[in-house]
């Protein structure tokens, strides 16, 4: 029976949990949980390969050996979860870049600079002091969590191995255990490349449809 499964490395799971720093929630697939975050955020289906570091590897690590739909909590030191704080992340930005950006910074403003998550930390004259550390770095991280179910269904697996491989999920057919990836051509590449993971996962091979791009915009409309 799947109650008695004991999680091992390599197995698709879905988490249901929680995510606490200081006692207080910073994320959450929960839905009043996850309120407590913003009020308007709708709960995701958590799906991951144990093993595979699709959550933070502490998180990980404490999944294997576990009982499905059984309640846990683990605290997680910095080293196996966010990192720990450095101070070559700290830098220091002139304001005419933000002025050229548009920007007027203020002390705890978080922006995207260079694609990173910053916090304005002080302003001092010309001198912008900037904080490029995760918000969540250096810090004990406690997680509740349970393992709802196994993960058996092919395109939901397949969708996993995506998330996994591509760092998102694209369209996906399964038709007679066939899997179908579905896109414009130039994500026929990335699925030729990731042909060993998926044989490894799914132990089988996927295969590419193109979608012309006048297609997909059409279907996004």
């Amino acid at each position: 029976m799947e109650n008695n499964h004991i999680i091992r490395k390599g197995d698709f799971v879905e988490l249901k949990f929680t995510g606490l720093v200081e006692g207080k929630v910073f994320d959450s697939n929960i839905s009043d949980d996850l309120k407590q975050v913003n009020e308007k955020a709708e709960p995701e289906k958590t799906l991951v390969i144990v093993g595979q570091r699709m959550i933070v590897k502490g998180f990980d690590n404490f999944l294997e050996g576990k009982e499905i739909n059984k309640h846990y909590e683990v605290t997680i030191s910095p080293k196996d979860a966010f990192g720990s704080r450095r101070t070559d992340l700290v830098r220091i930005i002139p304001l005419k870049v933000f002025h050229e950006q548009k920007l007027n910074p203020r002390p705890g403003m978080s922006f995207v600079f260079d694609n990173q998550l910053a916090k304005v930390i002080t302003i001092s004259g010309a001198r912008v002091i900037t904080d490029f550390n995760n918000p969540l770095s250096g810090k004990d991280i406690t997680y509740k969590f349970s393992v709802s179910r196994l993960v058996n269904d092919l395109k939901e697996r397949a969708e996993t191995v995506c998330k996994l491989v591509f760092r998102y999920v694209p369209e996906i057919s399964v038709e007679n255990e066939k899997v179908t990836i579905r896109g414009p051509k130039i994500l026929e590449s990335f699925v030729k490349q990731a042909q060993d993971k998926f044989k490894e996962f799914l132990g089988k091979e996927v295969f590419f449809e193109e979608v012309k791009q006048e297609k997909i915009e059409k279907e996004q409309q």
